[in-house]
């Protein structure tokens, strides 16, 4: 038993080490003659960054510390020594403050709000009631991840997944796998990459000129990966606790609740809309999301208390993912390689450790991508380790016991199995079609055609 443990880290240890990896290669490649020290042709900056995400990855028990840490350390390496993107010293810290804290607002305010919401929904007992739904076998489980995936294509992708988080504690009684954990979390992000209004770099993309028709493309993937990672992660469920059979005796859902979690989600939703639609300007300037989410949990309070006590837990996960931006957006990654189906399958690997927000912003400043291509590796790409995407960061908030990159990895394989497959079906069935982001995509070349140049702006 002792050497079927060792062999089990030895084996997620490896699994990390290859995952890593690809992202640091492209990073490397390009972010060569990037401003400020390098060691070995790579920028210190990225070295900092690296070791905060090995730190996390060991010390999955500090892993607050370990990131305000690295944020720290950082932030003082670029004040004194490497120039900001915004400008050099502490002046350049305060313009990059000024730039990003509107998406770190945003995000504070839809982890910590959607972390009560969805024990809204959890106490509306209609979880309580989905196994006279839902089949008794492993089937049941996979459907579940299904529905995950379709409310994720016209819900926020961290409401998608704390929904879904929900629904599991109740119908496997609170025995939920690691495996099934990450599944959720990857349906999620799936079922959001093909619509402007299901995930948060979608929503950027449309917000930047893409049209909403040319990211339909990542359901084609999208949809291969569901299969891929769903069904070993509903035998994973169903082995390690089946799903109920019958539902909870004298169980009746509290529609008030229903109502509530329906009212925050549509005020989101329209408040997003509106903004894109009408003020896209007020968008770049105020949290427009997450103020609207927090209206919504004030005014519908005297209806049906919250469970305040969820806030404090929500809000140290949240910190973590914050700082992780932080140093995100402070790396010299303004030379990404060239736009191509091999740079957009490498992004989704360095989405799985880096936050897909700010690499999203900087293929759009980049421009020419396959949209859809892009949408999915970006967005499925997080997927792969607990902290990779904020709906991640959001349901391991309710379950503690998912922050560990090694139990992820191992238990979660088939999601890295998934993303690759998905990627290449998509890669053979639509091909490769670069555009730029106001524009109509130009004709199709093979499957193995690179982009063109993009448009001189």
């Amino acid at each position: 038993m002792r050497h079927k443990g060792k062999c089990s880290v030895a084996l997620a240890a490896a699994s990390a080490g290859v995952l890593f990896a690809a992202p640091a290669a492209v990073l490397a490649a390009g972010a060569a003659g990037a401003p400020g020290p390098a060691l070995f042709g790579i920028p210190v900056d990225f070295i900092l960054f690296a070791l905060t995400l090995l730190g996390v990855a060991l010390f999955h028990h500090y892993t607050l510390q370990v990131a305000l840490t690295g944020l720290s350390v950082i932030a003082l390496y670029k004040i004194l020594f490497a120039p900001f993107r915004t400008g050099p010293g502490l002046g350049g810290f305060v313009a990059l403050l000024g730039h990003e804290w509107v998406i770190l607002v945003n995000l504070f305010c839809l982890l910590v709000g959607f972390a009560l919401l969805s024990k809204h929904f959890e106490e509306s007992e209609v979880p309580a009631v989905l196994p006279r739904f839902l089949p008794d076998d492993w089937k049941g489980s996979f459907l579940l991840l299904a529905i995950v995936f379709v409310l994720s294509s016209f819900l926020d992708n961290i409401a998608a997944a704390l929904i879904g988080g929900a629904i599991a504690h109740t119908v496997f009684r609170g025995k939920v796998h690691i495996g099934y954990l990450a599944a959720i979390v990857a349906c999620s992000n799936a079922g959001g990459s093909g619509s402007v209004v299901g995930d948060t770099t979608t929503t950027m993309m449309w917000i930047d000129g893409v049209n909403p028709v040319m990211v339909l493309d990542a359901y084609v993937a999208a949809v291969v990966a569901l299969f891929v990672c769903g069904i070993p992660a509903a035998l994973q469920q169903h082995k390690y606790a089946p799903i109920l059979k019958d539902a909870k005796a004298g169980a009746h859902i509290d529609w008030a609740r229903v109502g509530i979690v329906a009212f925050i989600l549509v005020l989101a939703i329209g408040a997003n809309v509106t903004m894109n639609l009408k003020f896209p300007w007020v968008g770049d300037k105020f949290p427009v999301i997450g103020v609207a989410v927090w209206v919504a949990i004030l005014v519908s309070t005297p209806l049906r208390k919250p469970d305040w006590s969820l806030v404090p837990g929500a809000t140290k996960g949240s910190i973590f993912l914050l700082a992780l931006v932080m140093c995100a957006a402070m790396m010299p990654v303004e030379r990404l390689p060239p736009a191509s189906w091999q740079s957009a399958f490498a992004l989704g690997f360095i989405s799985s450790v880096f936050d897909n927000i700010p690499l999203t912003a900087l293929a759009l400043k980049q421009d020419g991508y396959d949209w859809g291509m892009l949408a999915y590796a970006v967005g499925f790409g997080g997927s792969m380790i607990w902290f990779g995407s904020s709906a991640g960061v959001a349901l391991s908030n309710m379950y503690p016991e998912a922050k560990s990159v090694g139990r992820w990895l191992k238990h979660g394989w088939h999601i890295p199995l998934a993303y690759v497959l998905g990627f290449a079906v998509m890669l053979a069935v639509t091909g490769w079609h670069p555009s730029p982001k106001r524009g109509h995509a130009p004709a199709a070349g093979p499957p193995g055609a690179t982009a063109p140049a993009a448009p001189a702006k």
